[in-house]
């Protein structure tokens, strides 16, 4: 990449980015007939290359990946590392991603190592292909949990996602789908790929191959030049993008990041409504109408929602009785939420220890809830820091909503009260608009007890907004079809009597 056009892109993709998401072909144009490209690994034209990351129209981080091969084993080993830096409620957010995953010549996986760090918090992943399942040890709050998943036929690494097509074909219209192991999401995913275009741009030099990837509800468009590296790529509708550049343009973005005061993290999830919601803690009902979004929010005794025309109707009801008397939930339906997971690991004995030292010899469920909260609100900092687990926020006493979420469920669960996690909005006075948003639902009883572990609500407030259920990562993905494109019309509101 040249020197001025290495200078030019950051500005151009700052005033570009919000465009893109809606206007892409007005910067791409046909290339014409496209050569036929199929490359192997063994002779690939490149054996690294950098990219930069810029996020809302900031410049936030970089990629970098590098392919060799092992003399020893034979095999191929890919290296790659991302670093980021986000401003969030006047906080620096720092998030390091470094792997590696040891393949074959036709990119199949045979063992892997990923780090993963954020706000001081670590998640290092392990493991390999054993005949028909992969085995896993994942580490998080310094503590193992052993994985294995079930696999028939081929497995890749997410890491070769953009090699795949280069190997395989770039043939106009042709489809390729195939199977990757998501460290991010700990889980194995099915990847479809559409080779649609040949085209030229002036966001990159000569021509390129467009491919539409989708994964596990994410969507990604990818230029891939005839040499096989992504010369530029769009993702989250055109907010996320990158693009190739030489490694010192790359890694010049953290002297950039420190300067940038923009909230890039909250003007990205913000939905601001028609109006503004006064007192929205002591909210004991409201009525919304969500447009944007083509997905239906969950149903159950306190959210109610429905399609209408083109929008969702959703009603939330804060409740504040608990179980009836003498009727419990199914067996099947307690165990599974008492089950340990990666993120909240409520069988570990501190938190276990922990959990009976909070709770005492309480058998009220509605006793336990409060006496839970207590403890989080006297010994957990509120503060915008991410971890990945409950374990991380045990240790390091302070986490955002999410944090708070993990480590309330974790020591429900182990205090013999089946809990759940919960994701989607809330109305922030700060803000004066609906955040995305992270609590709990305890079983109390036969009914589920909406809990609110940042906020201190043993019966949250209905302006909370559900939109998915779960805890890992993987569970959470479906939110990316609200983000940045949800509106929200607030239809009723009621407020509780003092």
């Amino acid at each position: 990449m040249s020197r001025r056009l290495g200078l030019l892109l950051p500005a151009m993709l700052g005033a570009l980015s919000i465009a893109l998401g809606g206007c892409a072909s007005m910067y791409f144009r046909d290339a014409g007939p496209a050569p036929e490209i199929r490359h192997e690994i063994s002779r690939l034209p490149f054996s690294e290359y950098w990219t930069g990351i810029v996020f809302n129209g900031e410049k936030i981080g970089f990629t970098h990946l590098t392919i060799r091969k092992d003399a020893d084993t034979g095999r191929y080993e890919i290296r790659s590392e991302a670093s980021f830096v986000l401003r969030f409620l006047g906080i620096e957010k720092k998030i390091q991603l470094k792997s590696r995953d040891a393949i074959e010549a036709d990119l199949t996986l045979a063992d892997f190592a990923y780090e993963y760090y954020i706000d001081g918090s670590e998640l290092r992943l392990s493991g390999s292909r054993q005949g028909e399942e992969l085995v896993a040890t994942i580490i998080s709050g310094g503590t193992p949990h052993q994985q294995r998943l079930p696999v028939e036929g081929k497995l890749y690494p997410s890491s070769v996602i953009a090699l795949y097509p280069v190997l395989h074909g770039l043939d106009i219209g042709r489809e390729h789908r195939y199977r990757v192991y998501s460290g991010e999401t700990q889980s194995i995913r099915e990847v479809t790929q559409r080779i649609t275009g040949y085209e030229q741009s002036d966001l990159f030099l000569g021509n390129a191959f467009k491919i539409e990837t989708a994964m596990g509800g994410q969507r990604v468009t990818t230029w891939i030049g005839p040499d096989g590296r992504p010369v530029f790529e769009l993702a989250l509708r055109g907010t996320m993008i990158s693009y190739l550049e030489d490694s010192g343009s790359a890694t010049r973005y953290l002297a950039l990041a420190s300067l940038n005061k923009k909230e890039s993290l909250v003007e990205y999830s913000l939905v601001r409504p028609d109006r503004t919601i006064e007192s929205p803690r002591t909210v004991s009902a409201m009525r919304v109408a969500l447009s944007g979004a083509n997905r239906l929010p969950p149903s159950d005794a306190w959210q109610r929602c429905a399609t209408e025309r083109q929008e969702v109707a959703c009603e939330m009801r804060r409740r504040v009785g608990g179980g009836d008397a003498g009727t419990s939930a199914p067996e099947a339906l307690r165990t599974r939420y008492l089950q340990p997971s990666i993120a909240v690991q409520s069988n570990d004995p501190s938190i276990r220890r922990l959990a009976d030292s909070i709770v005492g010899g309480s058998t009220s469920t509605e006793d336990r809830i409060s006496r839970i909260l207590r403890w989080l609100d006297h010994n957990i900092e509120k503060a915008p820091i991410d971890v990945f687990s409950a374990l991380d926020v045990l240790q390091q006493r302070k986490a955002e909503c999410q944090g708070h979420a993990y480590l309330y469920t974790a020591l429900a669960r182990a205090a013999g009260i089946p809990t759940r996690m919960v994701n989607g909005m809330v109305y922030s006075e700060q803000f004066h608009g609906f955040l995305y948003h992270s609590w709990a639902e305890s079983l109390d009883g036969v009914n589920w007890r909406v809990v609110d572990p940042t906020f201190g609500q043993a019966a949250a407030d209905a302006t909370h907004i559900k939109l998915v259920e779960g805890e890992n990562l993987s569970e959470l993905l479906p939110l990316l079809d609200w983000v940045g494109k949800v509106q929200i019309r607030v239809l009723e509101v009621e407020h509780r009597k003092p």
